[in-house]
């Protein structure tokens, strides 16, 4: 899509091509056309009511209600924040004191509108002149138009001194392919100028991928991982007034009644003990894991672990915790496919779920190569004890 079909879908004739493609849109794509061309839409205006229909329904997902009336671009939405960390964020910033903010790089404006939502004023950059566009357009339809604006620009230029907040959320993909980006010194904005945000305004909010070397968080920063109902989606770095402590795991519920949420925060170099497989494994959040707090999670467990580079935990007891799973162990041999599809007939196991960490295993390969029969359910943890490839049986407890 560019600017001039943009500009069409917001005519009133845009408008309807927009209401007739959600009717149709989710099925065939070929007949979806059909039946917008045969309602008298123009192909090329079909085509753009089409794209923002899939759009907006993919959108839902991260947006709920409000993303049918979003604009949306394929990379922007790939990128934008789930609605419940950007409102999070949001209330964060405002609790700190933060009355101004400037959005760097504020791509379709999801972190913005939320922050405006919370009664922030926001200053959107966007250096794409098509997503700069969409986002005000969002801005304009959640009824915040006042409260977040948009300029076309590079956001390296903005002067900062005109706020007390900065958040930023730097592109990692490559304009035009889409290509994930893995060096932040080629983000836009890059990485330098980034860091550098911390030095000039005083509470500073980066968002980055949940990838990041921890070698690259800045001295003094608090980085929190997220996790929304069990799925990793972003690691954020809060700087200057910000920062609260070294590391955060914070896990997100909104899939059952209002959403909840759970921290988990420590220093991130400590190490846990390690010890032997015991009776009940624990499978860490991966926001967790990610944190580096296996050892905070472990001391409240009273856990270990039995391979100090793999992050599964061990305890004696089936200590309830919101940070991990937990499942009973049964077995724990060394891996053997022939044993174990031995054992597996002889409990006409029918049914597993395979888990793994430090295993090179494909689960599906192994779910073929096992021929399982049965009734049975069972689940199998494929990891290392003490360096041996091992294979643990386990079945799953009560949330």
């Amino acid at each position: 899509m560019d600017l001039e079909q943009f500009a069409a879908l917001r005519t009133p004739e845009g408008s309807a091509a927009l209401d007739a493609a959600a009717r149709v849109a989710g099925g065939d794509p070929l007949t979806a056309a059909a039946a917008l061309r045969s309602a008298g839409v123009p192909a090329g205006l079909a085509a753009a009511a089409l794209t923002q229909a899939e759009l907006r329904r993919r959108a839902a997902g991260k947006f709920g209600p409000a993303a049918t009336g979003m604009f949306f671009t394929r990379v922007g939405l790939e990128q934008a924040t789930r609605g419940v960390v950007a409102r999070r964020r949001a209330e964060r910033l405002r609790a700190a004191g933060v009355g101004t903010l400037a959005d760097l790089g504020c791509g379709l404006g999801a972190d913005a509108l939320a922050a405006a939502g919370a009664g922030i004023r926001v200053y959107g950059v966007e250096a794409d002149p098509l997503t700069a566009a969409m986002a005000a357009a969002n801005a304009e339809a959640a009824g915040l138009a006042d409260l977040f604006t948009v300029e076309c620009g590079d956001a390296t230029a903005f002067d900062v001194t005109r706020v007390d907040g900065v958040f930023c959320d730097p592109a990692r993909r490559k304009a035009g392919t889409g290509r994930r980006i893995f060096d932040p010194n080629a983000y836009s904005p890059p990485w330098d100028f980034v860091t550098g945000l911390a030095e000039r305004v005083p509470h500073t909010v980066v968002k980055v991928a949940p990838g990041l070397d921890h070698a690259l968080i800045p001295a003094g920063a608090e980085a929190e991982w997220v996790s929304v109902d069990g799925d990793l989606v972003e690691a954020a770095l809060w700087c200057g007034a910000l920062a609260e402590v070294p590391r955060r795991a914070t896990l997100l519920r909104e899939k059952e009644g209002p959403v909840s949420a759970v921290r988990l925060t420590g220093s991130g170099d400590a190490e846990a003990p390690v010890g032997r497989p015991r009776r009940f494994l624990f499978d860490p959040d991966s926001a967790v894991v990610r944190a580096h707090l296996v050892a905070e999670l472990a001391r409240d467990l009273d856990a270990t672990l039995a391979d100090p580079s793999i992050a599964y935990l061990y305890g004696d007891e089936a200590r309830p915790t919101p940070f991990a799973r937990c499942l009973e162990i049964t077995d724990v041999l060394p891996f053997s496919l022939k044993r174990l599809r031995a054992l597996l007939r002889e409990r006409r196991v029918g049914r597993v779920e395979i888990l793994k960490r430090g295993s090179a295993l494909e689960p599906e390969k192994l779910r073929r190569d096992l021929k399982l029969a049965g009734d049975e359910a069972a689940s199998l943890v494929l990891t290392r004890v003490a360096g041996a490839p091992t294979v643990l049986i386990c079945r799953p407890l009560p949330a």
